[in-house]
């Protein structure tokens, strides 16, 4: 049996029209029977070229609304028949059913269509009946049909029937309906996800066409891909292609600078997804120093981010780092030139764009999914638990700690002063040993923390954390409380003249 199949007949019945156009001339130039529905009918004999109505096959005008068009067994039978089935063979012949070697079908916008904000019956009527069904049935019969289902596959199959002279391979028919089912299940996903988006159905859809494939993946020998829509959040302004673990730190830094979005300005620098500087200041070239004063350490090779746009004072300090990517709502024109003097330098600026609202990763044999700690602690929140309550300036150090503890990861203990990070203990197997680093931390960059705050993202089991904290000049402690021996932190922080809130929510971050 021949691989090689030459084409007689397309059927074409397309939503997008942009790009049509060659492959009819070209189809029609090949001798390629045309059969059409609609619009794209009128589209085909508009270019003067001959187009057969697929009423004149089935034998049944369009109906319902143009709901039932090709829903037919003429049209089915067409694509579905085995070409090496002498069973088939005799029932086309026998039912008059003319043989479609070519399938041209794309799918209503459903997704744009929802994203646009569409009444509800406009969205149902962007539901795709006859496409999704023309589709799966050319993919399913790829040994003898070749199914174009998108208008981004245009080019390719032009490129196939030209180089071809109206022949296809078994090879590229296999290629397009890998393609072609490609599209009907991600349709189907974005249809699911829109009907259970209150989440009563307890399954997991997740469909990302936009796939980047990086350089690799956290390591050299891995492979690393990107699935989302990058250039709707970011516009890239310069530098370098980001890595894998660039994006990841990226990721990091947006969620971080989210909390901090409203306050004045902000300055973060993140290292391996974890904040090594904040600072919140009236000037974000003062914010920037400040972070940096944080840990200038750590900061080499950082992820930078503001809250708000940069100028040319804080770009000439970011300009004295070394630092992988910055990230800002926008620049100044003085900014971005100096900024662009490390060809290397990737220089963001964040889109207004909606995140997921849940949170996926790989666990075992399966995933895991939870929502979004969409949780800030805030002055209203807080429960004073000890006799001395935080004064007004320790109660915004206790809220700013508190972001950046949910932020970071655990067990972590973060202590702040007058809105700047002096240090955080992150993803130790103790709290206490997250304590001491952090106060290790704070001390070698010459940090006084006398009158400092601390955040812990769960609760004390045990009143050594207060007790050494308290030692190291600690004021005001924020935790989330909970421990059957809270009382025994609240204790000690009352007989040694500590403040402590509790918020009642935990902030863990694995």
């Amino acid at each position: 049996m021949t691989t090689t199949k030459k084409a007689s007949a397309a059927l074409i019945s397309v939503f997008h029209k942009d790009g049509l156009e060659p492959i009819v001339r070209k189809l029609d130039e090949l001798g390629v029977a045309l059969y059409s529905t609609g619009g794209t009918e009128k589209f085909i004999k508009d270019l003067g070229i001959n187009v057969v109505p697929i009423e004149e096959v089935t034998d049944y005008p369009s109906i319902l609304g143009g709901r039932v068009k090709t829903l037919h067994p003429k049209v089915f039978g067409g694509i579905l028949n085995r070409q090496d089935n002498d069973g088939d063979v005799a029932q086309m012949t026998e039912y008059d059913i003319p043989q479609l070697d070519i399938v041209i079908v794309d799918l209503y916008p459903f997704e744009k269509t929802v994203a646009s904000g569409a009444l509800e019956q406009d969205i149902i009527e962007k539901i795709d009946i006859g496409g999704i069904s023309l589709i799966r049935a050319a993919a399913k019969n790829y040994k003898d049909v070749l199914c174009v289902s998108s208008m981004e596959d245009y080019e390719d199959f032009l490129n196939v029937i030209s180089e071809g002279n109206g022949n296809t391979s078994l090879e590229d028919r296999k290629r397009f309906a890998t393609k072609a089912f490609n599209v009907s299940s991600h349709y189907d996903s974005a249809i699911f996800n829109y009907f259970n988006a209150n989440g009563n159905e307890t399954a997991l859809k997740i469909s990302e066409q936009n796939g980047k494939v990086l350089r690799y993946g956290e390591n050299p020998h891995q492979q690393g891909v990107f699935f989302g829509d990058f250039e709707a959040m970011f516009s890239k302004l310069h530098g370098k292609e980001l890595s894998y673990n660039n994006l990841l730190d990226v990721d990091a830094a947006v969620n971080l600078m989210g909390e901090f979005q409203n306050d004045d300005p902000t300055f973060a620098i993140l290292k391996h997804n974890n904040a090594c500087g904040l600072a919140t200041r009236s000037t974000i070239k003062q914010a920037y120093v400040d972070a940096l004063a944080g840990d200038p350490v750590s900061a080499f090779g950082g992820i930078l981010i503001s809250n708000v746009e940069i100028d040319s004072a804080t770009a000439e300090e970011i300009h004295k780092l070394f630092c992988e990517v910055v990230i800002a709502p926008s620049y100044s024109d003085e900014a971005l030139e100096i900024l662009k003097g490390k060809k290397n330098r990737i220089i963001l600026i964040q889109n207004e764009v909606a995140l997921p609202e849940k949170l996926v990763r790989t666990c075992l044999n399966g995933v895991l999914v939870q929502d979004k700690d969409f949780k800030t602690d805030t002055a209203d929140g807080l429960n004073p638990v000890t006799t001395l309550q935080p004064s007004a300036q320790e109660i915004e150090d206790l809220i700013f700690a508190s972001k950046l503890c949910k932020h970071t990861k655990s067990n972590t203990i973060v202590l702040a002063k007058n809105k700047q990070l002096c240090a955080s203990g992150t993803g130790q197997t103790s709290r206490v040993d997250a304590l001491n680093q952090a106060i290790h931390k704070a001390k070698s960059f010459n940090f006084d923390l006398e009158g400092a705050v601390m955040a812990s993202d769960a609760f004390f089991p045990f009143p050594d954390c207060v007790e050494i904290a308290h030692k190291a000049g600690i004021k005001s402690v924020i935790q989330p409380g909970g421990s059957i021996k809270d009382q025994l932190s609240i204790d000690y922080c009352n007989e040694n003249g500590l403040a402590m809130v509790m918020t009642g929510t935990r902030h863990f971050k694995h």
